[in-house]
């Protein structure tokens, strides 16, 4: 089973980005389940979502404590939620954010981390360019499908297209994409190294 804990604010797409993931896994083949967990549901507020992805029925039920992958959709939560609580040291790393890990105060702790794990893309940005909206989760799910591949980019399509129609998932689609494309050409650079 692999688990991917989403933290981010209210307002941010964190659940619909986690059901989103669950439905990309479940149009690969997976068996998938995506719920969140918060308290006050104010635009701006703490949210986490969580999302489980297996080859067999899952019948956990409880929030992830110890994730595969991290996905951070405010960088502002860095230093304020423990949101690499339970996180092993050969798990994933996505943070939507323009800075790398050491200009993020992030360099000793993930110095230990596989370095194909850890990954920062605009996410905002490319929301922003392609939506018009500052709405991170699909191109981190675009991101995240690189990173880890454990679902396609069709498989991403397919569930932007299910949340989602005409221009705002046509630009949805269009922001996964980039963040795909910048994944790999990370991944790229990485491998020269």
């Amino acid at each position: 089973m692999f688990q991917v804990r989403i933290h981010g604010r209210g307002g941010q797409g964190v659940v619909t980005g986690a059901e989103m993931l669950s439905i990309a896994a479940f149009v690969g083949g997976r068996h998938a389940q995506a719920f969140p967990s918060f308290g006050s549901e104010r635009t701006g507020a703490p949210v986490v979502a969580f999302c489980r992805m297996d080859d067999k029925e899952i019948r956990l039920r409880e929030p992830i404590m110890q994730p595969d992958a991290i996905i951070i959709q405010d960088p502002t939560l860095l230093h304020q939620v423990d949101v690499f609580g339970g996180l092993r040291r050969d798990g994933y790393i996505l943070i939507n954010t323009t800075r790398s890990f050491d200009e993020l105060g992030l360099g000793d702790f993930v110095k230990d981390f596989r370095p194909e794990h850890l990954l920062t893309v605009p996410a905002t940005e490319l929301a922003m360019k392609h939506v018009g909206r500052p709405v991170p989760n699909v191109p981190l799910l675009g991101a995240f499908a690189a990173l880890c591949a454990l679902i396609s980019l069709d498989a991403v399509h397919a569930a932007i297209g299910q949340k989602f129609s005409g221009k705002v998932a046509q630009g949805n689609c269009a922001a996964a994409r980039e963040a795909y494309d910048i994944v790999i050409e990370q991944e790229k650079k990485v491998q020269h190294v």
